[in-house]
């Protein structure tokens, strides 16, 4: 078999696996789209749920979800990326740094619903917050934590090193270096992180479950320390916990598809911003 050959049939395999991914993903729109779009209205999303959340609205669990990702994002953003700064700027190639490598790989890796019970071992009981929104949204920042670490430390690696060179040849400190030259080049891709991660807090259950999330709280939160709703929780008891599963079915197709186009309106404004970033870096 020739090299071209052997070319062109990886090429058609690459190609029809990811036909397949997109097919796959475009069947799940499909499903809920279809079962959910007819459940879309102005009343829906700006209602509180009535009857057994049978009827009524979403409006609740919307604003605790924003919340929630807000929250979570202030959290998870700015240590994401000072600690990824540090460990590839500021920190020699040792075993310490290999140590904080692997752990926070293996952070990453670890199921949802242990940072769940973490977040209320220490920040529900042992801190007294109680159920809360301070309480989800430290549970939710520390799931996505790992996740902007590892993202912002592959967009520094990504930066040339002659751009640190001619900066300290000009006289500039590595702080200077750091804040004026490589993280304005970097942010774009580290904007990568915070899609990600707005996707991943967006859609969790077990962690606010254990920590701020209420079945039926037909009013908005006036405080840090109040409970809320929240689109996936809300999801879940309508979908199998609920007192009439069956009579909720079309309010759960319409909350999976008003979570999906929040998560979707989400990483579009959160591309725009990398795109504006992407631009502004190219014009300096």
């Amino acid at each position: 078999m020739s090299k071209n050959l052997k070319e062109k049939i990886a090429f058609w395999i690459f190609r029809i696996l990811s036909l397949g991914v997109l097919l796959i993903l475009f069947w799940i729109l499909e499903f809920i789209f279809v079962r959910g779009w007819h459940m879309l209205s102005w009343d829906f999303l700006t209602k509180m749920p009535e009857d057994g959340m049978t009827k009524g609205g979403i409006y609740p669990a919307i604003i605790g979800t924003l919340y929630l990702v807000a929250g979570s994002m202030i959290v998870a953003f700015p240590l994401g990326v000072m600690a990824g700064i540090y460990i590839h700027e500021y920190t020699l190639d040792s075993f310490f740094k290999r140590f904080i490598k692997l752990m926070t790989n293996n952070l990453a890796g670890i199921p949802s619903i242990v940072f769940g019970l973490f977040g209320m071992a220490l920040f529900v009981n042992t801190m007294k917050f109680g159920d809360s929104i301070i309480a989800g949204s430290l549970t939710l920042g520390l799931l996505a934590l790992p996740v902007v670490i590892r993202v912002t430390e592959e967009a520094l690696i990504a930066i040339d090193d002659s751009f640190r060179h001619g900066s300290y040849a000009l006289g500039a400190t590595k702080l200077q270096t750091v804040r004026k030259v490589i993280l304005p080049m970097a942010m774009p891709n580290i904007i990568t992180g915070l899609i990600l991660s707005i996707g991943r807090v967006s859609g969790e259950t077990a962690p606010i479950l254990f920590t701020v999330a209420a079945y039926f709280l037909p009013k908005l939160p006036t405080s840090l320390f109040d409970q809320v709703m929240a689109l996936p929780y809300h999801l879940y008891v309508i979908s199998t916990s609920g007192t009439k599963v069956a009579e909720s079915r079309d309010m759960a197709y319409g909350t999976a598809l008003v979570l999906v186009l929040f998560v979707l309106i989400l990483n579009l404004l959160a591309n725009a911003l990398r795109k504006y970033l992407g631009n502004k870096v190219k014009m300096n």
